[in-house]
């Protein structure tokens, strides 16, 4: 059994909501599934997979204070995994995934699925592709 690890950072809810959609697509397939805020990730080696979620902050950026300085403490630790990206956003164009999953590609973090994104709170197509998001990490 695959161990997922659906890692999130959320002000409003959102992506919460996302975050638990991809941990029910996981489960669906089968994974045993950990679903955790930012506050509570120390290490992801134990994990076969790992989905991350954070909105876009500011400027389309990534949370800063709690998320940046966690995702930079496991970076070393996601080559080789299966990685996912979600998050939702309330202007723009989804800038700040684009700027992410360059971020992946530069750090040699090969991401297995395509990255969901929710304009404001997920609505069902949102959701629907969190779920397969979890199902392709399992």
């Amino acid at each position: 059994m695959s161990k997922v690890a659906v890692i999130y950072w959320s002000g409003t809810g959102n992506t919460e909501t996302m975050a638990g959609a991809v941990a029910d697509g996981a489960k669906e397939k089968g994974a045993e599934v950990s679903l955790l805020t930012c506050a509570e990730v120390t290490s992801v080696a134990d994990f076969d997979a790992v989905a991350l979620g954070c909105p876009a902050m500011g400027a389309e950026e990534l949370e800063d204070s709690e998320f940046v300085p966690m995702l930079e403490s496991i970076e070393p630790a996601l080559s080789g995994k299966k990685v996912g990206l979600f998050g939702s956003y309330g202007w723009g164009d989804g800038e700040w995934m684009r700027s992410w999953e360059a971020r992946c590609a530069e750090k040699g973090i090969a991401l297995a699925a395509e990255s969901v994104l929710a304009n404001e709170a997920p609505d069902d197509d949102a959701i629907a592709a969190c779920k397969a998001l979890g199902g392709a990490l399992a």
